[in-house]
């Protein structure tokens, strides 16, 4: 039984919803409408509803959110809905536990949602909050910043085991925001950078915390996105839903392991690739796709929440073998037009990381990729993309393999 991407909706993710007087249940309004406006859905078909979030309490203060869409929409009244957390990664389990109800035949139209709100506090703050994805007082004692902390270790891990020149970083994230200029949802399409600002220069591009400078990090952002699923039976059912290209999900993988860094790091010495169970839930959404690897892909979306973390990706993904992900940054194999387009929409630190609703937005990406809808980001020709999401450091793991509608029917 397959599952299709019928529509979907973004946020712009350079809004401040807080600045703007506006709270959760206004976010959670926009995207359903523009969800089911974009996939000419009514809300009478949908017969389940999936949101991911993963900070709402310490943001805002508002829980109970599978009950947000009803209340924004009394079309919902009434439709099963359920709030899923799992970090960077509760978008993407949304998404597999939508997939789920779809194939399991319970339902056959789900409404898919990510949002969150993480400018309603000051930076420190928002970040003392995004550190509750890590393991809460047994890492990081030392860290100003969590997430820097723990991607700077990663990164000093791959010097160890391979060599590492930051150079190959900076690289990344000026490729990432240089995307995000053509993508009008992207948090930095209008900014500026010095012209060292993607360098190792303490002044145009200042350390953050080890090794890891300013631009190597995602923002704190606000947004949302939406997709809707639906299966086999809901397109026979309506075969008006036929008249435009539809995007179909062909393969998943889903790992999850503890959450120290530490501990997958002293897991994986002996192992090839750093962290195995990354590379696992790729494999898994390449063999349900029942394609061979990296290379059946015309582009991809990943999590690169720092650009150590897209570093990470590029071999685990088996675009370069493992810890040789510099040579498709100096190749342009990373680049729109290059032999595998990585992040054409600015990824999370060029267009923006709302962290529940992440994993959604990469599937929404993905699906408009593969039926010509990207516009100023299209990667031309493109029919299949692959996505990664990921949440905390790599403890839960999302990946898929997203096709136009031709391929693999």
């Amino acid at each position: 039984m397959d599952v299709w991407v019928l529509g979907g909706y973004q946020t712009d993710f350079a809004r401040n919803w807080a600045r703007a007087g506006l709270e959760f249940s206004d976010l959670v309004a926009e995207v359903v409408g523009g969800t089911l406006r974009d996939a000419r859905a009514d809300a009478a078909d949908v017969g389940v509803i999936h949101l991911g979030n993963a900070f709402g309490q310490l943001f805002t203060g508002q829980g109970q959110l599978g009950g947000m869409p009803a209340t924004v929409d009394e079309r919902l009244w009434g439709v099963p809905a359920s709030r899923h957390e799992a970090a960077c990664a509760s978008g993407g389990i949304a998404v597999l536990a939508a997939m789920a109800d779809l194939e399991s035949g319970r339902y056959d139209c789900a409404l898919v949602l990510g949002a969150e709100l993480e400018k309603t506090v000051p930076g420190d703050v928002g970040a003392r909050h995004l550190g509750a994805a890590a393991w809460t007082g047994h890492e990081g004692a030392d860290a100003t910043f969590m997430w820097p902390y723990m991607f700077s270790a990663l990164a000093d891990e791959y010097d160890r085991r391979y060599g590492l020149d930051d150079r190959h970083l900076h690289a990344i994230a000026e490729l990432n925001v240089r995307n995000a200029r053509a993508n009008p949802n992207a948090q930095t399409r209008g900014w500026t950078f010095a012209e060292a600002g993607f360098t190792a220069d303490d002044e145009a591009n200042p350390l953050v915390e080890g090794r890891v400078r300013r631009q190597d990090c995602s923002q704190m952002t606000d947004g949302g996105a939406g997709v809707v699923l639906v299966s086999d039976r809901w397109l026979a059912a309506h075969p008006e839903a036929r008249d435009r290209p539809l995007a179909r999900i062909a393969g998943w993988g889903h790992r999850t392991v503890g959450l120290p860094l530490a501990r997958k790091l002293e897991r994986s010495a002996a192992e090839p690739y750093a962290l195995p169970h990354v590379r696992q839930a790729v494999r898994d959404a390449f063999g349900r796709a029942g394609i061979g690897g990296a290379d059946d892909l015309d582009g991809i979306e990943t999590h690169d929440c720092f650009s150590m973390s897209e570093y990470m990706a590029v071999d685990h993904f088996g675009i370069t073998g493992p810890g040789e992900s510099w040579k498709a940054v100096e190749n342009g194999d990373l680049e729109i037009g290059g032999r595998i387009p990585v992040n054409p929409s600015g990824g999370l630190i060029g267009g923006g990381h709302p962290v529940g609703a992440t994993g959604v937005r990469m599937l929404l990406d993905a699906a408009l990729q593969v039926t010509g809808r990207a516009g100023g980001y299209q990667v031309e020709g493109a029919r299949r993309f692959g996505t990664l999401n990921i949440g905390g450091s790599t403890t839960t793991t999302v990946s898929l393999v997203v096709e136009g509608e031709s391929d693999g029917r």
